[in-house]
C-alpha cells in the first residue's frame, strides 16, 4: 500500500469508453489501499487539431499563444476523467498544472520545472481523493502567472516530477505498448519485451529513439530514485520497470535545470592503441577487435573518425596491464590490413603508454546544451590537450596524458562545483584536491591489477539490453582543426550559444600537418533538422579556427547496443562489428562508452544493421529473456 502516480497518454483516453476503462482502473487501484494521482494528456489527436487551427489563423503564431491554446487540450481530459472517477463512486478533482503547483521557467512551448508545491495535492489525497492533474503544462514561477507548456515528453516529464516530489512509491506509465522492448518492433517483428532496465541503459535508448519514454523523465527519475514501470493500458501484465540507483539527496528546487554534473571520474591506468590509414572497408573492424576478444582483452573506449579516402583510423584504450598483448595484436594484424592492390601501404600501429581517461557524469546533461563545451572549455583553460572524444547521454569521457590528470580533476570539479569525486573501477581516488591526487593515482597503479581481475568476475547480466535505430541524425566533419588545446572547446560552445545540440564527437587520431600546423579532424552528429544551421554557423567561425572545409552528410544512420552487462565482457564489440561485416555493412564511424557502442553506417543499410546485431545478441530468444526476468 503506498502512493502511486499513474500517467495516461492521448491514446489511453482517446474516447469516452476509454476514459471509463481507466477510471475502473485508477478506482481498483484505489480499493488495493493506494493513494493515487493520475497524469493524463490530451485526448487522441486533439493536441494535433489545435495546432492545426493555429496554423489556420496564423501563419507564425506566438509562443505564448500556442501555450494558452494547447493547454486546453489536457483540461479536457482531467475534467472527463474526473467526472468518469466520480460516476462510479470514486472521489476526485481535476486540477490544472497551475493548481497543482507545477513551477516551471517562462519558456513557452518548452518550459522545464523549476520546482512543484504539493501543499493543495496533498491535502486532497489526504481527504481520500484522486487527484486528476493535466500533463504538460504548469506556470512560470513569476508574478504574471503565465501558463506554460513543457515541449516533447512533457506528460511523462509532469508525472515523474510529481512522483518525485512527492516521494512516490513508483510512477507507473500507461501506454498502447506492453513496456519496453529490445528495439523497434516495426524493423524486427521478434522484439522482446524486457522485464527490468538501468536507468541509465533507458536514457541511452529513449536518446536512440525510443519513444516509450522521454530522455527528461527518465532523467528525474535517475536524479530523484523514482521507480518507474512502463505498462500497457489495455492489459494487467506488469510491464517492464526502469530501476534507478539510490539518489545522493537532492533538492527539488531546481528540479529540471540543477546541476547537470554529478561526478567527476577519473582512470589514470590507461594506455592508447592507434591504427592509421586502414581500408575503409566491411570487416576491418571485426577483424582487428576479433583478435583482441580472443586474448580475452577488455578494451575501454573505441573510437573510428570519418574516412579520408579509402582508409580510416581507429583507435581503442585498454588497461595500462593489457597494454602490450593489445600492441601485439595490433602489430600482427597490421601487416594484412592492406589497401587496394595499387598501394600496398600497411596499417601504422601507434602505441600512448601513458593515458588517462577523465570523465564528467549525470543524467542532468540531456537538458542541457554545451555541457560538452564546458568539460572542453576548462580543460583548455588547464592547457590540457584532448586525445579522444567519446560521448553517451550521462557521460562524456577524454583521453588525456597521464601528467595532465592533476591539472584536469582541479579544472572539471572547479567548473561544475564538484566537492567529491567517485572513480571507475580501476582507480582509488577519492580526493580532488591537486596536493593529494597525484600520490593517490600512483596508488591506484599500483593497485590496479587485483581491482580488475575483481572486476572481471562472474557477472551473470546479459551485456546487451537492446538495440537502437536512429535515421533522424546528420554527420558534420571539419577537415583539418588545429591540434591545440580550446579548439574543440570553441567549436562545441558557439553550437551550445546557438541551441544546437551535439550527439556523438569524435575526433580523428591522424595528425597532419598543414602549412606547418599539426590538424586533426572532428566529427559529430546533430539532428537532421539542425544540420544546415550548424554548418552555417561553423562556417561563420572557419576563418577563425584556421580549419578545413566543412562536410554534412545526412544520409547516415546510427545503430547502437546499450547494456550495463558489457562492462568487463571482452569481445562484445566483436560480437556486434563482425554482424555488421557479415551483412556487409561498411562502419563509417564508431563510439562507445562503458554502456553503449554506436556506430554510423550508411542510411539504407540502418534497418538491416540494427537486424543484424539484434540477432547476434538473441535479443529476441526466449531463453535470453528469462535471463532478464
Amino acid at each position: 500500500m503506498g502512493l502511486i502516480v499513474q500517467k495516461y497518454g492521448g491514446t489511453s483516453v482517446g474516447s469516452v469508453e476509454r476514459i471509463q476503462a481507466v477510471a475502473q482502473r485508477v478506482r481498483c487501484a484505489v480499493e488495493d489501499g493506494h493513494s493515487i494521482v493520475v497524469v493524463v494528456s490530451a485526448m487522441g489527436k486533439t493536441t494535433d487539431q489545435l495546432v492545426g487551427l493555429a496554423n489556420q489563423v496564423s501563419s507564425q503564431p506566438s509562443r505564448r499563444e500556442m501555450d494558452m491554446l494547447l493547454s486546453t487540450g489536457e483540461q479536457v481530459s482531467i475534467a472527463l476523467l474526473s467526472m468518469a472517477l466520480q460516476e462510479q463512486g470514486q472521489p476526485a478533482i481535476s486540477m490544472t498544472g497551475a493548481q497543482v503547483g507545477i513551477l516551471t521557467e517562462t519558456a513557452h512551448t518548452r518550459a522545464r520545472i523549476l520546482n512543484i508545491n504539493t501543499e493543495r495535492l496533498q491535502r486532497h489525497l489526504r481527504d481520500g481523493k484522486v487527484v486528476v492533474v493535466a500533463g504538460f503544462q504548469g506556470i512560470a514561477r513569476t508574478h504574471d502567472l503565465e501558463i506554460t507548456t513543457l515541449g516533447r515528453g512533457g506528460s511523462d516529464t509532469s508525472a515523474v516530477a510529481l512522483a518525485a516530489a512527492l516521494k512516490a512509491d513508483a510512477c507507473e506509465i500507461y501506454t498502447d505498448v506492453p513496456g519496453i522492448l529490445t528495439t523497434d518492433p516495426r524493423l524486427v517483428p521478434e522484439a522482446q519485451l524486457m522485464s527490468e532496465i538501468t536507468a541509465d541503459e533507458m536514457l541511452e535508448l529513449a536518446s536512440l529513439g525510443a519513444k516509450v519514454l522521454h530522455p527528461r523523465a527518465v532523467e528525474i527519475a535517475r536524479n530523484y530514485g523514482v521507480m518507474l514501470v512502463v505498462r500497457s493500458s489495455w492489459t494487467d501484465d506488469p510491464g517492464t520497470k526502469v530501476l534507478s540507483p539510490v539518489p545522493q539527496p537532492r533538492s527539488l528546487d531546481g528540479l529540471e535545470i540543477a546541476q547537470p554534473v554529478d561526478a567527476v571520474e577519473l582512470d589514470a591506468y590507461q594506455a592508447k592503441v592507434a591504427l592509421l590509414r586502414v581500408p575503409d572497408c566491411p570487416g576491418i573492424a571485426a577483424r582487428l577487435f576479433g583478435e583482441i576478444a580472443t586474448q580475452q582483452l577488455d578494451v575501454d573506449l573505441i573510437i573510428q573518425s570519418i574516412h579520408e579516402g579509402n582508409t580510416n583510423d581507429i583507435a581503442f584504450t585498454v588497461n595500462r596491464n593489457s597494454r602490450d598483448r593489445a600492441e601485439s595484436v595490433a602489430e600482427a594484424i597490421a601487416p594484412t590490413l592492406r589497401q587496394t592492390p595499387s598501394n600496398l601501404e600497411e596499417a601504422e600501429v601507434l602505441v600512448k603508454r601513458q593515458t588517462a581517461k577523465i570523465s564528467i557524469v549525470g543524467a542532468g546533461m540531456i537538458g542541457h546544451p554545451g555541457v560538452a563545451a564546458q568539460m572542453f572549455s576548462a580543460l583548455a583553460d588547464a592547457g590540457v590537450n584532448i586525445q579522444m572524444i567519446s560521448t553517451s547521454e550521462v557521460k562524456v569521457s577524454c583521453a588525456i596524458a597521464t601528467e595532465d590528470c592533476d591539472r584536469a580533476v582541479e579544472a572539471l570539479c572547479t567548473q561544475f562545483q564538484i566537492c567529491s569525486s567517485p572513480l571507475s573501477p580501476s582507480s582509488n581516488i577519492t580526493s580532488t584536491n591537486p596536493a593529494t591526487v597525484r600520490s593517490q593515482i600512483t596508488h591506484a597503479e599500483q593497485d590496479a591489477p587485483s581491482e580488475l581481475a575483481h572486476m572481471n568476475s562472474a557477472d551473470l547480466s546479459p551485456p546487451v539490453r537492446g538495440a537502437a535505430l536512429d535515421l533522424k541524425q546528420a554527420r558534420l566533419a571539419i577537415r583539418h582543426v588545429p591540434d591545440r588545446p580550446g579548439m574543440a572547446a570553441h567549436i562545441f560552445q558557439t553550437l551550445a550559444d546557438h541551441h544546437i545540440s551535439v550527439d556523438t564527437i569524435i575526433q580523428s587520431q591522424r595528425c597532419r600537418l598543414v602549412n606547418g600546423i599539426a590538424t586533426r579532424d572532428i566529427a559529430f552528429t546533430v539532428t537532421q533538422a539542425d544540420a544546415e544551421s550548424a554548418q552555417s554557423v561553423l562556417q561563420a567561425i572557419a576563418p577563425e579556427l584556421q580549419c578545413g572545409e566543412i562536410l554534412v552528410d545526412t544520409a547516415i544512420a546510427k545503430v547502437s547496443i546499450v547494456g550495463t552487462g558489457m562492462v568487463g565482457r571482452p569481445g562484445v564489440a566483436a560480437q556486434m562489428f563482425k554482424a555488421l561485416a557479415q551483412a556487409d555493412i561498411n562502419i563509417q564511424m564508431i563510439t562507445t562508452s562503458e554502456i553503449k557502442i554506436s556506430c554510423v553506417v550508411s542510411e539504407t543499410d540502418g534497418a538491416a544493421a540494427v537486424q543484424a546485431v539484434h540477432a547476434v545478441f538473441e535479443l529476441a530468444s526466449p531463453q535470453k529473456m528469462q535471463v532478464l526476468a
